[in-house]
């Protein structure tokens, strides 16, 4: 015993170094360096084309043998399902307090550029992706293989996310449900309750992944929306219960923003590091999972759905996160990197109520982030062996993470999680990068046929693409 906590030990160090070189070193200056290309070379279509989001979004899904299939704003539902989730709450209640009230400029300023780099991932998902039945798949390592040629890259990818998702971040969400229950619950840890919890999750999780992408996208289109409004008149409720000192809180925002003297204390526990890393934990801009709901969709031209995924993340940060930072930086509360921030800072104007919504946003979000996280890994288990066997066998492993994860200390696997989610955003961006004159060509189609005053329609011949069954 005492040598595997020797070993976690260790461990732990390693991927904390590793942790922080990835991001305070390469990640930052990557993530906003592409984020800046890709805003420049479309136009800023994250911004000018936010005027399409409602026509796409009234689209419909096709019916084909019967089966209606998934629309635009399934698949939006789908990704924000999968970005809108503890990270929302848990994740900026960490950020405010380690790099401080400037992270959250630093959590803006990431949504906006990397919408751009949105765009262009969930685009060429579109282009690339795949029939499956009476669905579509696809994503980063189907764009990998089709537009780069290199199945095993594109395969190297695939068991990034599935690691990074199923095993880690489906962990982390069934761990934040379990532990929001400790404030009703003397000596939870010590009870059968996070076994039962962790049961409960696995269960009903199963029901869901085991009826398919549509029981998905229903469950999310339905969860989502509700959610987050509720969680978005908390904040407004805070917001305007404590509106003399909001000028003080925006103004802290911006000023530590640039607060040069705490770079120089540590760079990576800064607000830049902390904002743009939990920026990217919440919103996946650039990532490379969003993409894998995005190509689910049925529309008439893959840059509806680029244009809609830009929506999610936006969704995500400038109004999910935001509300966040509000309830927390108007509360006054003692700041902790826990769900106790938020709970705390709720319950200063709803009280217990506040406290108990807070732990059902908590539960919902997780929920919904569990089952979206899901659809992205089975997706790309598919990529790599399309096994029905094998599939089945690998939901199993993720119900038995799930399970295990709402009883555990994960810090081992948030560590693990956050350095396979860097190394997913490394390989999805070069690729992006390398496929971007393909996106920016359907963007340009796209555009034109607009201009003319006519529903944009899809075909690959008009930008010099062949060999894609899906758009011919």
């Amino acid at each position: 015993m005492a040598f595997f906590k020797e070993f976690e030990t260790v461990f732990n160090g390693f991927m904390g170094v590793l942790n922080e070189v990835l991001y305070s070193k390469l990640l930052i200056f990557l993530l906003i360096a592409v984020g800046l290309y890709f805003t420049v070379r479309t136009g800023f279509v994250q911004i000018r084309s936010m005027g399409d989001v409602m026509k796409i979004l009234k689209e419909r899904g096709e019916e084909k043998d019967g089966k209606r299939q998934i629309s635009s704003f399934q698949a939006l539902m789908i990704s924000t399902a999968s970005r809108v989730g503890t990270g929302n709450i848990a994740g900026i209640a960490s950020a405010i307090a380690i790099g401080g009230e400037g992270a959250v400029f630093w959590m803006w300023l990431m949504a906006i550029i990397g919408g751009a780099s949105a765009f262009i991932e969930s685009t060429l998902a579109q282009i690339y992706k795949v029939h499956d039945g009476n669905s579509f798949r696809g994503g980063p390592a189907y764009y990998i293989q089709k537009g780069l040629g290199k199945r095993w890259l594109g395969c190297v990818f695939s068991v990034l996310l599935i690691l990074c998702f199923a095993y880690g971040f489906n962990g982390l969400q069934a761990f934040n449900i379990s532990s929001a229950i400790k404030y009703y619950v003397p000596h939870y840890d010590q009870t059968s309750i996070p076994m039962i919890v962790g049961l409960i999750l696995a269960v009903i999780t199963g029901v869901v992944i085991f009826g398919g992408v549509h029981r998905i996208s229903f469950i999310t289109s339905v969860i989502v929306p509700i959610m987050a409004c509720g969680y978005i008149l908390i904040g407004l409720v805070m917001f305007f219960s404590n509106i003399t000192i909001v000028p003080d809180v925006f103004a802290a925002i911006f000023t530590k923003a640039f607060d040069f003297k705490a770079f120089a204390g540590g760079f990576a526990g800064s607000a830049v590091v902390q904002g743009i890393k939990r920026g990217l934990f919440s919103n996946e801009a650039g990532m490379g999972s969003a993409p894998n709901a995005a190509a689910t969709a049925v529309v008439s031209h893959p840059v509806k759905q680029g244009i809609i995924q830009t929506l999610s993340v936006f969704l995500d940060t400038l109004v999910i996160c935001s509300t966040t930072a509000i309830i927390l930086l108007t509360s006054g509360v003692e700041k902790t990197q826990d769900i106790s921030y938020v709970q705390r800072a709720v319950s200063t104007v709803f009280g217990d109520v506040g406290i108990l919504f807070i732990t059902i946003a908590i539960f919902f979000f997780a929920f919904t982030s569990l089952v979206g996280n899901y659809y992205y890994t089975e997706s790309n288990l598919l990529f790599i062996k399309n096994s029905r066997t094998l599939l089945n066998a690998f939901r199993i492993t993720c119900l038995i993470a799930i399970f295990l994860g709402a009883q555990a200390d994960f810090s081992t696997v948030w560590n693990l999680a956050d350095v396979l989610m860097g190394f997913m955003s490394i390989v999805n961006i070069f690729t992006i990068v390398l496929l971007s004159s393909i996106a920016i060509n359907a963007l340009r189609d796209y555009d034109k046929q607009r201009s003319e005053g006519i529903n944009p329609v899809f075909k690959a011949k008009n930008i010099g693409l062949k060999d894609l069954d899906t758009w011919n």
